[in-house]
């Protein structure tokens, strides 16, 4: 029955008819009534409009190089030392298809989550250390499904859509390398484009290019050939506006954006005009010296890392996690991340 049933129906079956005080009365109190129900109905919309955002923010990834192993967090637990905050870990092992000990792993450095079908369909995830590995698991299984020991002091991974797999090293003065991972669990057939200081690499879908990011560099690079038998190729590349390139990952949100760190600055750099911007929306706390990862949620929210904090392990990591709109910090204790990557499968 309807407020406006109800009040006729009191209407006919109240005693003492209808005086004017007593209508004077109701009207004050259907006019109460309204009021609570909009105001409830405000504050629940109020309430639930975190959680809508909440729902499109992916899970965080970080290497954590004292434990030895990738750690995959809740971006929105408050705490991520409680037992609750961390949702999934990996390292290699016998159980999940590598030797034990591994060779090449104990510096986790990136770790990429993607939709792959030529792999066999799912998320699968890419993986490289400093002390040489590179590596395809399965996702959330953790099992190997390609694995090399490149010996090369490795910074980044990306997979792409053929299944091949592409990495950054620094090593032997920088390095780009497809690999041919979609032939086999140890399949080493690999290209190579030269890049000094290499430390990020992403496919890009729109414009069916592998970006690459090295010291002085960003180079749009051509995977050709086969998957048995790619080939890199240079379609173009731009100067850094500062040197000591580190990170490279998408803006969410914007196809026309990359994230671009560097020893001094993170920028946003523009596909269409070949330009840099630093007047992003969060940059001026986002935009700052030494950050190792950067990234954002389709929220907007944005994740990064930067050297200090409690990390007693070595010079280049961090027990603590920054995030910039809005803006919160997530500590580890005794973690020493290197980079903190937002989990989300698809490449832009």
């Amino acid at each position: 029955m309807g407020v406006r049933e109800w009040w006729v129906k009191w209407r006919m079956d109240r005693p003492g008819g209808t005086s004017r005080g007593s209508t004077r009365v109701w009207r004050a109190m259907v006019v109460l009534a309204f009021a609570v129900v909009f105001l409830a109905g405000g504050l629940g919309t109020a309430a639930q409009k975190p959680l809508k955002a909440a729902a499109t923010d992916c899970d965080i990834g970080a290497g954590d190089q004292a434990s030895q192993q990738i750690m995959v967090f809740d971006p929105n637990a408050p705490d991520w030392n409680a037992g609750s905050a961390l949702k999934w870990t990996w390292a290699p092992s016998a159980a999940n298809g590598f030797a034990s000990p591994t060779p090449g792993w104990g510096l986790p450095t990136d770790m990429k989550l993607r939709n792959n079908c030529a792999l066999g369909g799912g998320q699968w995830m890419a993986i490289t250390d400093t002390n040489g590995l590179a590596a395809i698991i399965s996702y959330p299984g953790g099992s190997k499904k390609w694995y090399l020991n490149t010996s090369s002091n490795l910074q980044s991974a990306e997979l792409l859509p053929s299944g091949n797999i592409a990495i950054a090293s620094t090593s032997s003065g920088g390095w780009v390398r497809v690999y041919n991972s979609s032939q086999g669990s140890a399949s080493s057939t690999y290209a190579q484009y030269v890049l000094p200081g290499a430390r990020g690499v992403l496919w890009d879908p729109r414009s069916n290019v592998l970006w690459a990011v090295g010291d002085t560099t960003l180079a749009a690079l051509l995977v050709q050939g086969s998957p048995a038998a790619p080939t890199l190729k240079e379609s173009f590349k731009v100067t850094l506006p500062t040197t000591g390139g580190h990170e490279l990952q998408p803006v969410y949100g914007n196809t026309d954006r990359l994230w671009i760190s560097t020893d001094t600055q993170v920028y946003q750099f523009v596909k269409s005009s070949k330009t840099w911007s630093t007047t992003y929306a969060g940059s001026s706390g986002i935009n700052r010296a030494g950050v190792r990862s950067v990234g954002n949620q389709l929220s907007g929210q944005a994740v990064q890392t930067v050297p200090g904090g409690g990390c007693t392990l070595n010079t280049w990591c961090t027990d603590t996690v920054d995030f910039f709109n809005p803006s919160a910090t997530r500590t580890k204790s005794g973690a020493a991340f290197y980079k903190a990557r937002i989990l989300n499968p698809d490449y832009q």
